[in-house]
């Protein structure tokens, strides 16, 4: 399959779960985690991080976004964009071996933890960034 064909494929499929995602906005979960590390953990606890987003994303189909980031003039700081495509799939999420593994192995690295569920104001842009994305 010729590369063109195989993008025009991949971003229809994409589009249609975005338009899935669209019609499910009701049921879509969105949080803010801020997260404190200790400076002595911050490496370690960055890569730990990496590999369990990355898992979620490519692994859960009801994960949507985890998004991890820290703050440029605090790298302690992390916030983590997540985005479920439900609440079922955020409880599925947790129970996970990959987040299980960086829940428990991540312990002793966090002094605080918030988290901050969000509403969308306008949930209809979220499809347009997803369909940006595949352009």
């Amino acid at each position: 399959m010729n590369k063109k064909i195989k993008q025009a494929l991949t971003a229809t499929l994409f589009l249609l779960f975005c338009g899935s995602l669209y019609s499910q906005k009701n049921n879509t979960m969105i949080r803010i985690s801020e997260i404190k590390i200790d400076s002595n953990y911050l490496g370690e606890y960055k890569a730990i991080l990496q590999e369990e987003s990355r898992a979620s994303v490519k692994s859960e189909p009801g994960v949507i976004c985890i998004y991890p980031m820290y703050e440029k003039e605090d790298p302690t700081e992390v916030r983590i964009l997540e985005i479920y495509e439900s609440r079922e799939a955020y409880e599925q999420h947790l129970k996970t071996p990959h987040f299980q593994k960086y829940k428990t192995s991540t312990l002793k690295m966090v002094t605080s933890l918030k988290l901050v569920d969000m509403e969308a104001i306008d949930p209809e842009t979220m499809y347009a960034i997803f369909r940006k994305q595949q352009e």
